[in-house]
């Protein structure tokens, strides 16, 4: 496995330049940070992350300020106690992606962020406190409690909140492979924990954070 600089070093070679790839790297948001974010964003954010699974992200995008308006701003008790009738209305309503599985999982997606809160005081609290060295714990409570966000879809939804976090793309994945980091699938429990042990080690190798090292492992292949 190549320390954190030589892929780095890759990476910078392939995007024409340091300056050049650390444009293309976000930053994750401080603990304190996404401890502020309201929950209905957090509920938000997994509706939307839902939505752009196996659809074309830009029409997500295109109408999500009715989606917002359909769903009234994604409070989380309002959605979770939606009634299957109103979800009939939900489904004719043009402002958003009409999908009646994708409509169920967004209101079984509000009870857990319900249930976190109750657990945890918000769930931003969880999200926020739930460590870096651990994140594939987080997916698979995620994957397990919620729905439709298993995958790399609830790894980009906790990327676009700002979640320091990996997501296991292609390019990723094939970098991940080439280090021989893991053997058989990305997906499985032995994968997964040599993937988050590897990230650890490249953390503090100088990656600084999980995304950070994510971008720069997709950047040494595409």
């Amino acid at each position: 496995m190549k320390s954190f600089s030589k892929l780095y070093e890759l990476a910078a070679a392939r995007k024409a330049g340091e300056e050049a790839l650390e444009s293309l790297i976000p930053k994750p948001k401080s603990a304190a940070a996404l401890a502020r974010i309201p929950d209905d964003r957090w509920l938000s954010g997994m509706a939307k992350a839902v939505f752009r699974a196996g659809f074309n992200w830009k029409v997500v995008d295109n109408k999500w300020p009715g989606t917002e308006a359909a769903f009234e701003g994604f409070d989380p008790h309002h959605v979770a106690f939606l009634s299957d009738d109103e979800l009939d209305v939900l489904v004719k309503d043009e402002r958003i992606i009409r999908h009646w599985r994708k409509l169920k999982a967004i209101r079984s997606n509000a009870q857990y962020v319900v249930d976190l809160a109750a657990e945890h005081g918000t769930a931003a609290s969880y999200f926020a406190n739930s460590p870096s060295t651990e994140y594939v714990d987080l997916l698979e409570d995620i994957r397990k409690r919620a729905s439709f966000l298993g995958g790399t879809t609830g790894q980009y939804f906790l990327r676009e909140l700002g979640k320091d976090s990996f997501i296991l793309s292609q390019d990723v994945v094939a970098a991940l492979r080439r280090e021989k980091v893991f053997d058989g699938t990305p997906t499985s429990k032995s994968s997964l924990a040599a993937i988050q042990a590897a990230f650890n080690e490249w953390v503090d190798d100088g990656g600084k954070s999980l995304t950070r090292v994510s971008r720069v492992l997709a950047f040494t292949v595409g």
